[in-house]
């Protein structure tokens, strides 16, 4: 179970740098004329992807969840494969991607990388990491709850989304 907290540990920290970074592109974004849509849900999804770490760590703990090898290392591959896809989708949006959804007024929409196979491949990234990352040790009951609630905010976040993306046409 050490190695688990480990690695929930691990993927906080990597959520911190994404927050540098995030922050660092949406001054970046702002100096540019960039304009935020949707920031009412914003703080929505920081609990969501927060209480997804958190909750990975309380079931385990909690209900003694066990590491089913068989289950636990293809899931720890999809979590790393997750990652690599996620900073494909930064690296590929550069100085554009942020946390937030913002719009800098010309800009293009970005179509390679990731994106020239898929629209929201991000969001993708989340949906497949919030049930591999439980289920590396069994936290079935998070990935459930998370999944269920993402959902939710995912229909509202790629309809913000794509209301701010049609802005650039």
């Amino acid at each position: 179970m050490l190695a688990y907290v480990a690695l929930i540990a691990a993927v906080a920290v990597e959520r911190v740098a994404e927050l540098v970074v995030s922050k660092r592109n949406l001054e970046w974004s702002r100096e540019r004329g960039g304009t935020e849509f949707g920031a009412g849900h914003y703080p929505v999804m920081v609990v969501l992807h927060t209480a997804l770490l958190v909750g990975c760590v309380v079931e385990v703990v909690a209900l003694h969840r066990p590491f089913i090898p068989a289950l636990g290392w293809p899931m720890l591959a999809v979590v790393v494969a997750t990652q690599v896809l996620r900073w494909w989708c930064i690296s590929t949006l550069g100085h554009h991607w942020n946390t937030r959804v913002v719009v800098i007024p010309g800009a293009q929409r970005v179509t390679g990388g990731p994106y020239r196979f898929i629209p929201h491949p991000n969001y993708v990234v989340v949906v497949i990491e919030g049930v591999a990352l439980p289920l590396v040790h069994s936290a079935w009951l998070t990935a459930m709850v998370f999944t269920v609630l993402n959902a939710a905010l995912l229909r509202t976040r790629l309809r913000v989304e794509n209301t701010a993306l049609a802005s650039l046409s």
